[in-house]
């Protein structure tokens, strides 16, 4: 297997996973662009630097982790979009959308 490389470092990048199940640059760059809730930008910078997307959503960890940042800095189209996406892959996690206030 060739050594994959940092596409804005140029720095060779190291195993797909770290401990604890956080996600390093390979594992990123290793994802198929189905674990991401929303497509990558389609700006310069964005194809530059070879992101595939934003919000990963590979396990149910990083689904629930999707939901929460979304609702943090997304737009109300992209909490739609996450929203959609993480009950098609994971429909016993509860996206709600509209938290305890909403009740």
């Amino acid at each position: 297997m060739a050594s994959k490389t940092n596409p804005q470092t140029g720095r060779e990048i190291g195993t797909a996973k770290e401990k604890e199940g956080k996600l390093t640059t390979s594992g990123r760059l290793a994802l198929p662009k189905t674990s991401f809730a929303l497509p990558a930008s389609a700006t310069e910078k964005g194809k530059a630097s070879g992101a595939k997307g934003s919000y990963p959503i590979e396990d149910k960890a990083h689904a629930r982790n999707a939901l929460a940042r979304v609702a943090q800095h997304g737009t109300p189209a992209q909490q739609a979009t996450v929203r959609r996406k993480v009950k098609a892959k994971y429909p016993d996690i509860d996206v709600g959308g509209k938290g305890k206030k909403g009740k």
